[in-house]
């Protein structure tokens, strides 16, 4: 036993060598952490004669209403939809959100993480940038602060994963492509921006191969976010080349979509269903914009609801003590008919 009596539990992690917030998930609910990690904080009360102040512990879980809220790109009407929707779910569960955009570059990512490091929040919702982030940066703040992430995941890192089902994206709009006329192209970049873009082209190629036809990719040079101009400039140079093999184009995602409808109207090719059509174009994500451009974007949409309110009941339950072990939550997505395919 230790001569010298730990008072908190603060000194209790730092002289057990385990991060604060896991000493904290194990007094919650030891079946919350790893096996191994159990056995080491059990081993370090016995060696410490520690029992925390569960009085104490309520108290300082409630000191800060402060939620930090991280996307990618804040411009992105994607991101924007759901950090919209995650705000307003924090701010009428009487909590305090801040948002925050790592503008898609993983040193700024690991900026804006200190700095929500520094406010001391309650919690955060983490939408990172997937295989670019910085991921010791990343793991270790998720061991200091509760975090949820969602929309990308990046292994079993924070308290659990909340997104679309990227994989059952494609597929389903793939196979709706295949039964209603040629089989889809696939339309990217070849360098993306997008976190789910490299789930997407998976898929398309499984979805292809499951369906019993030739997959072709089309991929487009272009970097960072600007993906409306990439798709235009990308194809008007595919268009020149005949590069498609068919007269049905399925985009790693609704703005790339967005950028070849206007390629298309430049160059007086006609887009849609009908007779009189000469291609049909598709994107993915339901773009909140996709409504009104022309024709009309068919599409396949996440369900923004349902993946605000999913992350953020699981940060609060996490937030309030309820800390469950990780997993991982995918919502399917919902198949938009319109005019353009």
């Amino acid at each position: 036993m230790a001569d010298d009596k730990i008072r908190n539990m603060e000194e209790f992690a730092r002289m057990s060598g385990i991060s604060r917030p896991t000493v904290s998930k194990y007094f919650n609910d030891p079946a919350s952490v790893r096996a191994s990690t159990r056995t080491r904080i059990e081993a370090a009360l016995e060696q410490y004669d520690y029992r925390p102040n569960i009085y104490a512990m309520n108290q300082n879980r409630k000191l800060t209403k402060n939620v930090g809220v991280v996307v990618p790109l804040l411009s992105d009407p994607y991101f924007a939809e759901i950090a919209r929707n995650l705000e307003q779910r924090c701010i009428a569960a009487g909590y305090r959100p801040t948002l925050f955009s790592s503008h898609g570059d993983p040193a700024f990512e690991v900026e804006v993480l200190e700095t929500l490091r520094s406010l001391k929040p309650a919690g955060v919702l983490l939408a990172p940038l997937g295989r670019a982030s910085d991921r010791k940066a990343l793991e270790k703040f998720c061991e200091d602060v509760p975090t949820l992430i969602f929309d990308s995941s990046v292994d079993e890192i924070g308290l659990a994963f909340v997104g679309s089902d990227n994989f059952q994206f494609t597929a389903h709009i793939t196979d709706y492509l295949c039964r209603t006329g040629e089989p889809p192209c696939f339309f990217e970049m070849k360098t993306p921006a997008n976190p789910n873009a490299h789930r997407r082209r998976q898929s398309y190629l499984n979805a292809m191969e499951e369906f019993g036809h030739s997959p072709d990719v089309i991929s487009v040079e272009g970097e960072g976010w600007g993906f409306e101009e990439i798709g235009r400039l990308g194809g008007h140079e595919v268009l020149d080349q005949g590069r498609f093999s068919t007269n049905t184009i399925l985009c790693s995602n609704d703005r790339l979509a967005i950028g070849l409808l206007t390629a298309c109207y430049e160059k007086n090719i006609r887009v849609g269903r009908g007779d009189d059509c000469a291609i049909r174009v598709a994107g993915q994500d339901g773009h909140p914009h996709s409504r009104y451009t022309c024709p009309p974007l068919t599409t396949i949409s996440h369900n923004y609801d349902a993946v605000s309110q999913t992350a953020a009941e699981a940060l609060f339950t996490a937030i309030e003590g309820q800390v469950s072990p990780w997993k991982s939550t995918r919502l399917e997505g919902k198949l938009i008919l319109r005019d353009s395919a």
